[in-house]
């Protein structure tokens, strides 16, 4: 019996996400007494994974798993641990991760737990910690069913390095047909994607126009940040949809959030809530999202996010 996580990669290389979940699965590990499993779907190199913890990795390598689907993952995971006997089942809170968990839950008959964020406080009876209400609180969950799933938040419990090689097995489950087909996928390959990011730069119509974006991609870019808009400014056309972050957007648990002429409707925090560190820059000091923040900056983003530019690659070249 070991703990089993599902380790996430793209383009043959391991999501940060992959690295953090298995972080956490080695200390419900340490916890039960046991060892980790790693679930690895075409993936390069998966020595790396020893690095975090895991003892064994089961290769999953199918062309037909290049393209994601829920179902067909969910298949596959699910095969993974009745192989292994696993009683606990790691995944992160990445989109695709979100999709695959309540498919993977029903096949294993296995009660899930969401946006845990520390490890288990008790393993007899398998208690967790949760945010709840947007981020807002938490709750202690009991999972009682024989198999549990754990949907561990991004940038919750942090990378663990600990020395250690991860043994490499071919593992060939045997997929459902599926009734989706990928025509194409587009993607932005030049950037910092907003799920990966440990800094997330996000503007709102303080910036009066798409024109006017420039500044903050140089910030993004002096910061290795993610750029991110709000939901007007996607529905405006200002920027893409990809960018839209908030409750009705793409969710954001960053290190660092800075969010420049955003007012802060009620929407747009409960998706950025669990970021780390908060940091606005607004003209209006009664702007809502002032109240959220861990920092504050009451000024014309035209003149404060240029000098804040300049300060920052001062700092760089001083210290490079």
């Amino acid at each position: 019996m070991s703990v089993l996580v599902y380790t996430e990669s793209e383009n043959g290389a391991f999501k940060k996400t992959a690295l953090e979940v298995a972080s956490y699965a080695k200390a419900v590990a340490d916890q039960m007494g046991t060892t980790v499993t790693a679930v690895a779907v075409n993936a390069n190199d998966v020595s790396e994974l020893g690095q975090y913890g895991v003892n064994k990795v089961l290769k999953i390598s199918d062309a037909s798993l290049n393209n994601f689907n829920a179902k067909s993952y969910a298949s596959a995971i699910a095969q993974a641990a009745k192989n292994e006997d696993a009683k606990v089942v790691i995944v992160s809170q990445s989109a695709d991760s979100k999709y695959l968990a309540p498919i993977l839950s029903v096949g294993l008959e296995a009660g899930y737990a969401s946006n845990v964020v520390e490890a288990p406080s008790s393993t007899a009876p398998f208690t967790v910690k949760r945010t709840a209400f947007t981020n807002k609180a938490f709750n202690l969950t009991t999972i009682d069913t024989d198999v549990k799933i754990v949907g561990v938040s991004n940038n919750s419990f942090g990378l663990v390095e600990t020395a250690g090689d991860a043994a490499a097995e071919d593992f060939s489950p045997s997929l459902p047909t599926s009734g989706v087909t990928v025509e194409s996928v587009d993607k932005a390959t030049d950037k910092v994607t907003i799920a990966d990011a440990e800094i997330v730069v996000s503007a709102g119509r303080g910036l009066k126009g798409p024109e006017n974006w420039g500044m903050v991609e140089e910030l993004a870019d002096v910061l290795g940040a993610a750029t991110a808009c709000s939901k007007p400014v996607s529905d405006l056309g200002w920027r893409p949809h990809s960018e839209h972050v908030g409750q009705t957007g793409k969710p954001v648990a960053s290190n660092l959030y800075i969010a420049i002429g955003i007012s802060g409707a009620i929407q747009h925090l409960a998706g950025i809530n669990a970021s780390k560190v908060k940091v606005v820059v607004n003209t209006d000091p009664e702007a809502p999202f002032f109240k959220a923040a861990d920092y504050g900056v009451v000024g014309d983003a035209f003149e404060v996010v240029p000098q804040l530019i300049e300060k920052l690659k001062a700092f760089k070249a001083a210290n490079a």
